[in-house]
């Protein structure tokens, strides 16, 4: 059974809209006699389908901007070492 202290609590900078009111991805109504499904500490899912999809979402989301992440620093590390040796005059080649 659902804890009506949940249903009763606002979120801070959105007066009159009650945290568990409606699914966080399908935006499903939530009855007040029916489960919750929690992500996060506070975010509501109507199932726990819902709540599996959005953690698949978020485990995407998170190895791509991992992705992104290392991308960026062996960028920077290449260009670094190109600038720092065309400023130096000297080029460099490698055999195979």
């Amino acid at each position: 059974m659902a804890c009506a202290f949940f249903f009763d609590a606002e979120p801070l900078g959105e007066p009159g809209r009650h945290a568990l009111d409606a699914c966080a991805l399908c935006a499903k109504p939530l009855a007040r006699n029916s489960d919750i499904f929690m992500y996060k500490g506070d975010t509501p899912f109507c199932s726990e389908e819902c709540r599996h999809e959005q953690m698949h979402h978020d485990a995407a989301y998170a190895r791509q901007a991992g992705r992104r992440k290392q991308q960026r620093s062996s960028g920077r590390r290449e260009g670094g070492e190109a600038s720092v040796s065309a400023k130096a005059g000297v080029s460099v080649a490698s055999y195979s």
